[in-house]
């Protein structure tokens, strides 16, 4: 495709119509107004062509965008720092995200249906992305954003148990285990019914919450150096939390968003491109045996979705071109002169038709419409092959 076409597509690329946008003062107005329709689109085949395996994590990731927009998030540990705001659901082993939130401001209210009155917006959150999970055996994990106390029993009651860190001055965490002095390595522990909190010292004090593990400790092998005892849960949450990390940096290696000043393009794009990474973890669950390297899947993904269930059309050409210079003699020549050009020239006929621009000096005076021709081998071509 040539620069100036693929330019004026992405010009004028839109996801909804405009005119149907509610003004910024309604109290229904939607800020995603530009991208619902495939927000709505991907979040429903998302969770319905893949079942995730039993472990799970919600954390959120950072789109890139330093343009003017209400909703842009300023986050330091992000390696985007400004940009725009996903909320995840994903397996952890293969980074497939099954549900997605965008962020939406501070005075974006989120309520949704079933949810527990006294959950924090964080708990909102992780309600709105697991609700069609609930009751089905899967194991949560998340950071102390998203940790509290309310929020797991609600979760352990719905066959939802959850690990995760959790901040030292959430409400409702024992003093005992806060007040607690711990030497390096060393564990302490506290149980109320199903809610098991741990304490640690590793370089500095860690606070987990889970409902999934005991109090098992591991020793883990370090080259080199001494074993070092670790809980069971710590372990465990630092090997399954790392799903929405595992796609964002697949996502990065072959990244499509370029710098916009329409942030939805950006977002359009970027959600393309989701779509095709849950695909790759689709196709290599489905397909047996050796499997394609994301990039070469994605170099054959592309005619796929371009041609995928048409048949390749052969343009068709009037019966009389055909006849004309596929028979009788033929030679080629040098364009005539025009008025200001002593030397004219004229686009060859073959070459356009294979997608390539090139100007040349020959022609069939003999052929119909006298087709510009290269000297070789577009000239024999043309006159030799019915499909050129």
């Amino acid at each position: 495709m040539p620069r100036n076409r693929y330019q004026l597509l992405l010009r004028f690329l839109h996801f909804n119509d405009n005119s149907r946008a509610v003004p910024p003062n309604d109290p229904s107005h939607d800020r995603l107004h530009k991208l619902r329709p495939l927000i709505d689109s991907l979040s429903e085949r998302f969770a319905t062509v893949y079942t995730p395996s039993q472990n799970i994590c919600i954390d959120e990731s950072l789109l890139l965008f330093k343009g003017r927009l209400h909703f842009r998030q300023y986050i330091p540990s992000k390696r985007a720092r400004y940009g725009i705001k996903f909320y995840k659901l994903c397996e952890s082993s293969s980074g497939y995200t099954n549900r997605f939130l965008i962020y939406e401001g501070k005075d974006s209210q989120l309520d949704p249906p079933g949810c527990p009155l006294d959950l924090t917006v964080s708990g909102k959150i992780v309600w709105e992305l697991i609700t069609p999970l609930l009751g089905r055996g899967y194991h949560l994990y998340v950071d102390n954003f998203y940790t509290s106390i309310l929020l797991f029993k609600t979760l352990h009651c719905l066959d939802t148990p959850a690990c995760g860190t959790i901040n030292r001055n959430r409400k409702g965490l024992p003093r005992e285990l806060l007040d607690k002095k711990l030497n390096r390595g060393e564990m302490y522990s506290l149980r109320n019914d199903e809610l098991l909190a741990i304490k640690f010292l590793d370089r500095k004090n860690v606070f987990m919450l889970t409902t999934i593990h005991d109090t098992s400790v591991i020793e883990e092998q370090r080259a080199g150096r001494p074993p070092k005892s670790k809980p069971l849960c710590s372990k465990e949450y630092s090997k399954y939390m790392g799903g929405v990390d595992r796609t964002d940096q697949l996502q990065h290696y072959y990244d499509a968003t370029r710098k916009t000043k329409a942030w939805y393009k950006k977002v359009g794009i970027y959600l393309i491109q989701m779509a095709l990474r849950n695909s790759y973890v689709v196709y290599k669950a489905a397909v047996p045996g050796p499997k394609l390297s994301y990039y070469k899947y994605q170099l054959q993904i592309i005619p796929a979705l371009l041609f995928g269930g048409l048949e390749e059309a052969v343009p068709e050409m009037r019966a009389s071109d055909n006849v004309a210079r596929l028979v009788g003699k033929h030679f080629i020549d040098t364009l005539p002169p025009t008025p200001g050009k002593p030397r004219a020239q004229k686009a060859c006929k073959v070459c356009r038709k294979r997608g390539i621009r090139r100007d040349t000096r020959y022609y069939c005076p003999k052929c119909p419409r006298n087709p510009g021709l290269c000297f070789k081998p577009c000239f024999e071509i043309y006159h030799t092959q019915l499909h050129y």
